[in-house]
């Protein structure tokens, strides 16, 4: 495990692969962490590429650097943290891979510092940017219900409900929406304690699913960075999207509704037998997309 000052941020990350290997960040999602990507890094590194694995705002070591910055889980947060990472490492240009949160961090790089993103591979959601002043437009009743989680944490009972059964509450999330993934209770008690043990963990992520609502204000310093969100830029770079055929909080659509917004060269697959989380369920997949755009 390595530590770099990074922004607001005292980031814990693990690196895998060669020193000078081409660089590609690979940022995991809620309520996950790096274990993610164990399998998908070894075999990245393998093929020569140097790996990146931060620990996100409110995940397991990583610590803000000082106790009055807001506790943030908004998208221009994760796009920020992203570029302050790479500034910190004097990384120019890397690929940018995640899923979830982590992919929502890539996608903001991507779309608003281009030249810092040689490729992106986004998983479960394929422009993962979000439209905060469409969002009191409801869905469809099958969607709305998949939701449910981001509800709760509307209220303060929902708010003392996470605080109180972290892990039995991120449990519930992996198996409902990773349906066929027989993950084990050890692989899911290395990850729990980025949630247990993270004093930011509720904060964070209580503000992430108020803000994306409306329902809260942000960070006062990440106006600008949401104001240029809120205009939906197109994505540029060369680009993967991977859906999980059997991803239980977002299953894809038939029609591929994210291909306009994306205006360089563009993949997408939907694989079967994959939930939500994407690059643990598939890391040979996951580790072949992101050597395509090498």
């Amino acid at each position: 495990m390595k530590r770099v000052l990074a922004g607001v941020l005292d980031v814990a990350y693990r690196e895998v692969g060669p020193p000078d290997g081409t660089p590609a960040v690979l940022l995991h999602g809620f309520p996950y962490d790096i274990h993610a990507y164990d399998a998908a890094a070894e075999r990245l590194a393998g093929s020569g590429v140097r790996c990146l694995i931060p620990y996100l705002r409110g995940y397991g070591p990583t610590r803000f650097r000082d106790p009055a910055t807001p506790r943030s889980g908004e998208q221009a947060a994760l796009g920020s943290d992203l570029l302050a990472f790479l500034d910190a490492l004097g990384i120019e240009r890397a690929v940018l891979a995640g899923y979830d949160w982590g992919g929502r961090a890539a996608c903001v790089v991507a779309a608003l510092w281009p030249d810092r993103a040689a490729g992106l591979v986004s998983c479960g959601v394929g422009y993962n940017i979000q439209n905060i002043q469409a969002s009191g437009k409801p869905a469809a009743p099958d969607v709305e219900h998949r939701l449910w989680y981001q509800y709760y944490l509307h209220g303060e009972r929902g708010r003392a409900g996470l605080a109180a059964n972290r892990s039995e509450f991120c449990a519930l999330l992996w198996r409902l929406w990773s349906p066929t993934w027989r993950f084990t209770e050890e692989m899911y008690a290395r990850t729990a304690r980025s949630f247990e043990e993270n004093p930011d963990f509720v904060d964070v992520v209580v503000h992430s699913y108020r803000h994306r609502f409306g329902l809260v204000s942000g960070d006062p310093t990440l106006v600008a960075i949401e104001a240029r969100l809120a205009c939906q830029p197109p994505i540029t770079v060369p680009s993967v999207v991977l859906l999980g055929a059997d991803d239980g909080v977002g299953p894809p659509p038939a029609t591929d509704t994210d291909a306009a917004h994306f205006t360089g060269p563009y993949r997408r697959a939907v694989v079967s037998g994959v939930g939500h989380n994407f690059p643990q369920e598939a890391p040979d997949t996951f580790a072949e997309a992101v050597l395509g755009l090498l």
